[in-house]
């Protein structure tokens, strides 16, 4: 009997370079300037901005995420960001600038820029350096 199903196209892909390499295996970024083109992902960075839409159109949180926060003055170059959306949702508790996370999700480019639709995430604290070996 003949595979099917969405097994059988996975096992198709894993065997392409750069094919399908397993929804619970993401691929782990150091630095978000290393960020695949697409698949799932696994990195941190801090919270630089937040955006949050008005009551009048359907509820979205956006989080601009740099590999460090700003220095005094602000930044002088661009840095490498990505953008976490969470999708009917006015806020997100615990996220707000400067807040440290890591997160995991599927990367979609949307306007040249990576995101991350609805990521799972973890608030990391600041002083943490055991969660860098991690990733």
């Amino acid at each position: 009997m003949a595979e099917r199903g969405v097994a059988a196209r996975r096992r198709g892909l894993a065997s392409r370079p750069g094919g399908y390499t397993g929804a619970d295996e993401p691929e782990r970024c150091s630095a978000l300037a290393r960020l695949p083109e697409r698949g799932r992902v696994l990195a941190r960075g801090f919270v630089e901005n937040i955006r949050i839409l008005p009551s009048a159109q359907a509820p979205v949180f956006t989080a601009g995420i740099v590999d460090a926060p700003a220095p005094p003055g602000g930044r002088r170059s661009q840095v490498a960001r990505i953008v976490l959306v969470w999708n009917g949702q006015r806020r997100v508790p615990g996220i707000e600038a400067g807040t440290r996370l890591l997160f995991e999700g599927m990367i979609a480019r949307v306007d040249g820029v990576p995101t991350i639709y609805n990521p799972r995430y973890e608030i990391l604290p600041e002083d943490d350096h055991d969660v860098e070996d991690q990733v």
